[in-house]
């Protein structure tokens, strides 16, 4: 289980089924595909979310790495992210 502020506990298998959408742009960046852990302090520092893949898939895919500071809010069906994409850690 994944502890969030609040002292609300989630699990991954529960966030990953959330849509996570982008109020910036105002539009779906899919689903979590991943999370990248803090080892020492045992907290999320960001999730992953699955970028575009190159141009028929030969230039590989892209995920974009989201900081767990730049979720706004954790509802029932989505999460709601506030990030600029241009500027967005991506990882191949």
């Amino acid at each position: 289980m994944i502890r969030a502020r609040r002292g609300v506990f989630l699990r991954y298998n529960q966030l990953r089924k959330k849509e996570v959408i982008n109020v910036c742009e105002g539009r779906s960046l899919g689903y979590i595909c991943d999370l990248i852990l803090d080892e020492c302090k045992g907290h999320i520092h960001a999730i992953v979310v699955p970028g575009n893949c190159g141009f028929r898939g030969i230039f590989g895919h892209r995920d974009y790495v989201i900081p767990w500071r730049n979720i706004c809010k954790i509802g029932d069906d989505v999460i709601l992210v506030e990030i600029d994409m241009a500027t967005c850690e991506i990882i191949h």
